[in-house]
Parts: structure tokens; sequence; C-alpha cells
């Protein structure tokens, strides 16, 4: 007779064993040949070696649904236990266009046509741009998208960076130390981990630095392996910036850049390095640009007819510079 210990990680046991152990009871009864023994994190395994290998394989992909999901029910141990196959077993635990369970266990999905269109180009390209207006949902689910990703191990770390760009507004009287002051800009970012991740669970990551969240000047110098990356804001990088943002790129990373080339907020004659990137990197291979619009917008439905007003001055403006521009190359 064979025996294996089996290290429960990333998730309570508690949440895995289920109230009083009812879930762990459900999990003997699938494999009644084998002697299975559970004491806080570890579980030992005993019996014949071919069906005690099956068990620690399902079980800790039960593990990877408990973390993704933040919850099990015993379907969820029936899918995965008894799942005749790894094809089997992974269609069972996908959630046709759920992205992550984020708190409370509510789904987290791409809503719109272009949402969906970063879902399936972020899981074929390690580089996608998504640009867009305000209220498209861009940030959200590139959030979701990282999220998803070290909730399925395919990354180690999740990194979010944005530059720290004054908007009218002044770092310098914002009271507190550098972290303070930059804070505000990364609000964002926080709000949207936090929609996705229990709050204990955020906290552990970010002491640990399996989450960071940082101003782009903090990116020089370093090689991201191993991480999803995610430039919100992008528009407000300036072209050095944005070009070693990319260049930050390590082995196994998957990046995602956003941002709103209508809401430049760098100083007067600093071009964004956005628009560039835009055209110097349309036909490189491995890279895929999503163009959101006013139809992606899953905010207060005001928020398009925001959006469209400006849009319509914008145009009128773009008109009569071009009037004036004409009549001075007359005179």
């Amino acid at each position: 007779m064979a025996e294996q210990i089996l290290q429960i990680e990333n998730v309570d046991p508690k949440d895995l064993y289920g109230p009083s152990d009812k879930y762990l009871d459900k999990v003997k009864s699938l494999f009644p040949k084998l002697k299975i023994i559970a004491r806080g994190n570890f579980i030992k395994v005993m019996g014949e070696e071919e069906e005690m290998e099956q068990f620690i394989s399902r079980y800790e992909m039960l593990t990877v649904q408990l973390e993704r999901k933040g919850r099990i029910d015993e379907k969820d141990i029936e899918d995965v236990m008894m799942a005749n196959s790894d094809d089997e077993l992974q269609q069972r635990m996908s959630e046709s266009d759920v992205l992550v369970f984020g708190r409370g266990g509510i789904p987290v999905k791409a809503i719109t046509a272009n949402q969906k269109r970063m879902v399936t180009a972020s899981d074929h390209k390690d580089l996608v741009f998504a640009i867009g207006p305000a209220g498209t949902g861009k940030t959200y689910t590139a959030v979701a998208l990282a999220v998803r990703a070290l909730k399925a191990r395919q990354v180690r770390r999740i990194i979010l960076t944005r530059p720290a760009v004054e908007a009218d507004e002044h770092l310098g009287f914002l009271p507190g130390d550098l972290k303070d002051k930059l804070d505000p800009y990364l609000q964002p970012l926080y709000d949207a981990l936090r929609d996705m991740i229990p709050t204990s669970k955020l906290e552990g990551y970010m002491e640990d630095h399996t989450i960071e969240i940082a101003p782009l000047a903090f990116m020089r110098g370093r090689t991201l392996d191993h991480a999803f990356v995610i430039l919100d804001e992008a528009q407000n990088a300036t072209r050095s910036q944005l070009k070693m943002f990319l260049t930050r790129m390590g082995r196994s990373a998957k990046f995602i850049v956003t941002g709103d080339i209508t809401q430049i907020d760098l100083p007067p004659k600093t071009p964004s390095g956005l628009p560039q990137a835009m055209e110097v990197l349309k036909d490189v291979p491995g890279i895929e640009f999503i163009m959101l619009d006013d139809k992606d917008v899953v905010r207060h439905k005001l928020v398009t007819e925001i959006i469209n007003a400006y849009k319509r001055r914008q145009e009128t403006e773009d008109r009569r510079q071009e009037t004036e521009d004409l009549e001075e190359s007359k005179e």
C-alpha cells in the first residue's frame, strides 16, 4: 500500500473541507478504496498507486476551483473529482464567459463585444492594447483577466501601474508621504481588485508582493517575468516612458495597455506615447489593438451621452481649425 501527503496551499482548509467536514466526507465517498486522513493543511492518502495519483490530481484541481470561485459546493466536488479525463475536467471547470468569481461568489464577465474581444486577444497574444473612452470597462476587464491568470496559476504575480500625472492638481499639496500622495492616482486599480479578491486575501497578496501596484516610474530597470502586467491610463505616459514599459516584458509575461487618447493630461508640448505606439506597433506580430467605443460604456447611460457630446464638440473645433488654417494659407 502506497502513501502520500498532500499539502493544501492558497486556500483555507475549512472552506475546502466544508461545514462539519461535509465536503471532505463527500470526497471520501467518491474514493472508497482510499484511506484519507485530513489534519489542518495536510491530507494523508493511502491506497493503490494509480487511484491515489488520480485523487491527488483531482483534489489539487478542486483547490484551484475554490481559489478561483471563492467557494465550492457538492456539485463542484462531483464535477472535479469524477471527471473521466483532463479535457473533461477543464470543460466542467469552465464557466462559459465568467472571468473570475468576485467577492461573495459574484461572477465577473466581459459584457460588451469589445470587452469579449479583449478576453480573446489576451488569451492568444502576449501584448494587448485596449483603447477607448472612460466607462468602457477596459481597466476592469484587464484586472479581471489578471486575477483569472493568477488564480489559475498561469502567472506568479500581478503588477498594475499608472503614470502619476497631475491633472490640474498638484501632488505637493497632498498630505502624507510619497505613497499617500500616489495612492489616489492608483485608486481605480485598488477598487477593481477589491471587487474580485476578498479583503484579507488581497492584503496578503499585497504584503508578499504577489500583487504590486506602483507608479510607472518605478518600472524602470526591471524585468517582469512570469507576471500579468497592466499599464493603465497609458495616454499619460510619454514616448520614452511607454517604450521603457513595453521593454520590461520578461519570460512568460502578459501585458495589457489601456488608455484613452481623448483625455491626455500631459503638459503642453509633451507628446503622449500612446498614439505613437499605436502607429509604430500596428503591424508587429503578437500584438493586438482593441478599440472600444461608446457602445462599450457600462456606467450610467448619461456617460454615453456625455462622451458623444464632447466628441461632437471636438469635431466642430477640428473643422473650425481646419478652416482657419486654410484661410491663413491663402493669405
